[in-house]
Formats: C-alpha cells, structure tokens, sequence
C-alpha cells in the first residue's frame, strides 16, 4: 500500500463497457481496489466494470468514483461481500 494516505487523486484510464473512461482516486483506492480485484480473481477494469453495473441501477447513481470508494468501504477491510 501506499506510505501515506494523505494524496491527491490520481486520474487513471480504464476500459469498460467498450469504451475508455477515465477515473480520479486516491492511491489508497487504487490500492485497494487492485487488491479487492486480486481477492476477485479478476482484472480491475472488469471490477470496475461490476461496480458500474451496479450503480447504474441505483435510484440515485453516483458518479463512477465515488461508487467505487462507497463499494470499497462497503465491502470492509476483511474482504466480505457488500450486504
């Protein structure tokens, strides 16, 4: 993980759905979303591509970045399923 969690955010490019899309996180996010993705088995940008899924269908979506930190959070330090 990254020394410190005190960092702007940093804008990274993921494709999902078909298309680029181009995401701002903190490195502690990017962190532990490359680990949440491990944990999954799967690449990041087909977690990414999950969590937008999900998010889309909520009766107030948030943008892609904060569904992202809110999953993150959600999900826990132990690695649990959101409930």
């Amino acid at each position: 993980m990254t020394t410190t969690p005190y960092h702007p955010p940093v804008k990274r490019s993921i494709a999902i759905a078909g298309h680029q899309t181009s995401i701002s996180l903190e490195p502690i996010f990017w962190d532990l979303l490359k680990a949440a993705a491990e944990r999954e088995g799967v690449p990041v940008s087909t977690l990414v591509a999950q969590i937008d899924a999900e998010r889309i269908v909520a009766p107030t979506p948030p943008g892609l970045a904060g569904a992202i930190r809110v999953w993150l959070v959600h999900r826990g330090a132990d690695g649990a399923a959101p409930r």
